[in-house]
């Protein structure tokens, strides 16, 4: 079984390179909210209409079988039942590994299903519509197209699950193919919920900027309980 009880040596950084990664960290989250109250601005004011379309018109040129199984399938976590399961069991099986800690910040990253819903109830963009230039594949949607709630908890639940996997995981192979599908998994469901019809360009890409900016506060709100907690220990 992979040691999930200390950080790998290879991750544990000196003070100096620390402090370089947390300002790098702090300087992506602010970039990701500005970004996103740039794109969230430009589809208010329906200027992002015209570039959304050419997008979806692009990208779903390009089809095939294979192409088409693989974005149902990259998408298929995010829809229920299964997208409310999954996160249980991520959290329940940190539960189960004795990482209160690291189940408490999943709970934390689920919360970005929430903030995706408080966006889609002031936003009410309509979704994509079938039609001669748009392909729209059957799946149970429902509310805004805006932001991409796929996208954006995917960023929160893989996100942090691929930094606890790269933070606590030793086995150098092991750490490296986890963090290296859960990264591909979050990288291919924005384009996966354009290319099925289901979001438009600017959804997506807010979901990633916005979901990034929350991603790097909650391993920071992380980091501090784990000082604190190691501060604590007898």
């Amino acid at each position: 079984m992979p040691d999930l009880t200390s950080p790998p040596p290879s991750v544990v950084a000196s003070a100096p390179i620390a402090v370089r990664r947390g300002r790098t960290a702090s300087l992506l989250e602010g970039v990701g909210l500005l970004g996103f109250l740039g794109v969230f601005g430009l589809v208010r004011a329906r200027r992002s209409d015209a570039l959304d379309l050419a997008v979806t018109v692009k990208l779903q040129r390009y089809r095939s079988p294979v192409l088409d199984r693989a974005m149902a399938t990259v998408s298929w976590p995010g829809f229920p039942p299964q997208s409310r399961i999954i996160p249980a069991v991520l959290v329940g099986g940190l539960v189960l590994l004795r990482l209160p800690l690291e189940a408490a910040g999943m709970v934390g990253a689920w919360g970005t299903a929430v903030l995706a819903t408080a966006v889609k109830a002031l936003m009410r963009r309509s979704r994509p519509v079938a039609g001669v230039d748009i392909r729209v594949v059957a799946a149970p949607l429902g509310g805004s197209s805006f932001p991409s709630g796929h996208t954006i908890t995917y960023v929160g639940l893989y996100g942090f699950l691929a930094y606890l996997v790269h933070t606590l995981l030793r086995p150098v192979a092991w750490r490296r193919a986890i963090v290296g599908c859960l990264v591909g998994l979050v990288a291919s469901v924005g384009p996966s919920r354009v290319q099925q019809g289901h979001h438009w360009f600017t959804d997506v890409t807010a979901s990633y900027l916005l979901g990034l900016s929350y991603l790097i506060a909650l391993t920071r709100v992380y980091r501090g309980w784990k000082a604190r907690g190691t501060a604590e220990a007898p």
